[in-house]
C-alpha cells in the first residue's frame, strides 16, 4: 500500500472531523473522495499532509509511520504535494520562478531548479509562459503552473484540494483529461477531493463516499454507481429516485407492477430500490408493466430533456432523460426497465 490509514480521528471540540476511518490506497492510484460540505474531506487531506495533528489513529505513507501516537513527522519531512484550489501562486514570481521554488528550498541550486521547472512546464504546455506573472494568465493556466509546481517537488504523494472549483465549466472538462495526464506523469498516488460527483467519475480509479467523518462506500466509480451500499450512497451519488418495493418470493414489485431489479437478496417485504433514468424509459399505454405518470418538471439539456415524473402508487417522483420534448402536465407512460435492490 502506498497510503495505509488505520483508525484516524480528529475532533473540534466535541464534533469529530474525522471519525475512526481506515482506508488502503494503491501505490500510483487515483483515489477521489466525494461529499457534501463538512463531510471532513479537507480534514482529512490536512491529516494527511500534516497540517493537522490527529487526536489517534495511525497514518503510513509508502511503509513510514508519519502519525502515530506520540508521533508527528513535520509536514515538509513527508514528501507530499499539495494542490489547492486557491492554486496559491506568488504573485511577485513568474510562472518558471513559481515552479522553481520548492526545488530551491530542498535544495537545489537556482539553475538546477530552474531546469526542472522548465521541463515540467513543457509537461503542461505552459513553455511561452515562463516568464508571465500569475496575473497575466487565465484561471485554466494558473491552475497547471499550479499542478507543474507539484511536478516539480517530484513527490510520492499528491493530494488535491478541490483543484478545479475556481474554473469556468469549460474548463473543469477540458482539464479533467489534463489531471489525468498529470497522475499518469507523475507517476505518484494522488487522492483528490471534490464537490463535483461527476468529476470525480471521471478521473479516479476508486472514489470514497464521505459522511460525518467517515466513509460510506469504497470501490470503483462504476460499482458506486450502479450498486450503492446505502440509501444515503444512492441518494447522493447521481441522478435518481430512491422508491419502496415489495420483495415476495424472489419478486420486485413496484407499485404493485413487477420490476427487474439487480442485487435481489436479503429479507423479504418492504424494501428499498435505486431507480436511475437509464432504468427508465417512456413507452405506448397499452405496454404491459407501463406506469401512467405526469410531468412535474422537465428540463432542456441539449439533445435530450430532464423530466420529473410523478406516479399514482410511488412517493418519489421519477427522473428520465428523454429524446422529446415534454412540458410540465404532460401525460407520459413510462416502463421501468431495471434497478438496484438497495442492501437491507
Amino acid at each position: 500500500m502506498s497510503i495505509r490509514i488505520t483508525n484516524l480521528t480528529k475532533r473540534f471540540g466535541s464534533h469529530p472531523a474525522v471519525d475512526d476511518l481506515s482506508v488502503d490506497i494503491a501505490a500510483d492510484e487515483f483515489f477521489a473522495i466525494v461529499g457534501a460540505s463538512g463531510c471532513g474531506k479537507s480534514t482529512l487531506l490536512r491529516l494527511i499532509a500534516g497540517l493537522e495533528a490527529a487526536d489517534s489513529g495511525q497514518i503510513r505513507l509508502h511503509g513510514a509511520a508519519v502519525t502515530a501516537t506520540g508521533l508527528h513527522v513535520a509536514p515538509e519531512a513527508r514528501n507530499i504535494g499539495f494542490v489547492f484550489q486557491s492554486y496559491a501562486l506568488w504573485p511577485h514570481l513568474d510562472v518558471r520562478g513559481n515552479v522553481a521554488f520548492p526545488a530551491e528550498t530542498a535544495g537545489l541550486t537556482r539553475a538546477e531548479a530552474r531546469a526542472r521547472a522548465d521541463r515540467h512546464l513543457a509537461t503542461v504546455a505552459l513553455t511561452p509562459f515562463a516568464d508571465r506573472r500569475p496575473a497575466e494568465l487565465s484561471g485554466g493556466q494558473r491552475q497547471r503552473v499550479a499542478l507543474a509546481r507539484c511536478l516539480a517537488q517530484e513527490a510520492r504523494t499528491i493530494l488535491m484540494d478541490e483543484p478545479l472549483a475556481n474554473l469556468d465549466p469549460h474548463l473543469r472538462t477540458a482539464m479533467e483529461g489534463e489531471l489525468l495526464q498529470f497522475h499518469k506523469t507523475a507517476g505518484a498516488t494522488t487522492i483528490y477531493i471534490t464537490h463535483d460527483q461527476r468529476e470525480a467519475m471521471a478521473v479516479a480509479d476508486r472514489m470514497a463516499v464521505m459522511a460525518a467523518g467517515r466513509f460510506l462506500q469504497v470501490g470503483p466509480p462504476a460499482d458506486i454507481y450502479d450498486a450503492p451500499a446505502s440509501e444515503a450512497v444512492a441518494r447522493f451519488i447521481g441522478q435518481g429516485a430512491v422508491v419502496d418495493v415489495e420483495l415476495r418470493s424472489g419478486q420486485a414489485r413496484l407499485a404493485g407492477t413487477p420490476l427487474p431489479l439487480r442485487g435481489l437478496s436479503g429479507p423479504e417485504g418492504k424494501r428499498r430500490a435505486m431507480l436511475r433514468p437509464a432504468d427508465l424509459a417512456p413507452c405506448p399505454a397499452d405496454t404491459p408493466g407501463a406506469l401512467a405518470g405526469r410531468v412535474t418538471a422537465a428540463l432542456y439539456r441539449g439533445g435530450h430533456s430532464e423530466a420529473s415524473v410523478t406516479v399514482d402508487g410511488i412517493d418519489t417522483p421519477l427522473h428520465l432523460h428523454l429524446t422529446q420534448r415534454v412540458r410540465p402536465g404532460d401525460s407520459l407512460h413510462i416502463l421501468a426497465q431495471g434497478g438496484w435492490l438497495i442492501p437491507a
